[in-house]
């Protein structure tokens, strides 16, 4: 039995294209997979409280010398890290927002980010907690980004594989669905381009499951 969790983030809910998207690759892993099981977070319906200096103080803070206070101000962010932790496949939708990710987005990440949980640092540098797993990050852009003048401006996905490489999420896979703002004709191609790579990640999963 294998575990998705599937995160979104767009203040769009089911009207983002980047939603859209990702649920249906869930969907599809989910019918390719027999006995997964699928967890979704909504960044957007339940935005994760930005991070202050109570939650910095508390996180280096050795766990046996944590106050009441302070495994309080760590709840949620412990929560997360179980919850990423548990899963075997991530798949994470995010639309561009001045050119990286919706601010939601990044305070899941500043949550997840935890030296002794997420990540350590060692006498050869720093060392991801959290490996051996597959993520799918579906990103949607209202213009053109992965190639040609805009491309130096793409703060999205290029933000996303740093962080999630740091902690040890290395083996990412990236859906985009681009120029969705150059109106419905080419929205509509791009998100049908995006389909039809969600069923080919589908039927690649069946064979290697096979």
């Amino acid at each position: 039995m294998s575990q998705i969790l599937l995160i979104t983030s767009s203040p769009r809910a089911t009207a983002s294209y980047s939603t859209q998207v990702a649920h249906a690759l869930a969907k599809n892993l989910i019918s390719r997979g027999e006995g997964s099981t699928l967890v979704v977070r909504d960044l957007a319906a339940e935005p994760p409280q930005h991070i202050d200096d109570s939650f910095v103080i508390a996180r280096n803070t050795p766990p046996e010398q944590l106050a009441p206070s302070q495994r309080a101000v760590l709840e949620l962010s412990d929560a997360l890290v179980a919850e990423l932790k548990a899963a075997d496949t991530i798949i994470i939708a995010a639309g561009m927002i001045n050119f990286g990710i919706p601010s939601t987005l990044k305070s899941y990440i500043d949550h997840i980010l935890r030296p002794a949980a997420t990540f350590r640092y060692t006498e050869k540098g720093p060392e991801g907690l959290v490996q051996g797993k597959k993520v799918y990050l579906v990103l949607a852009r209202g213009g053109i980004y992965s190639e040609g003048p805009m491309q130096a401006l793409n703060f999205q996905d290029t933000y996303l594989k740093v962080a999630l490489g740091f902690i040890g999420l290395t083996d990412i896979e990236i859906i985009t669905i681009e120029g969705v703002a150059f109106g419905p004709d080419a929205a509509a191609k791009a998100v049908n381009a995006a389909m039809e790579k969600v069923s080919a990640l589908g039927e690649t999963v069946a064979s290697l499951a096979a």
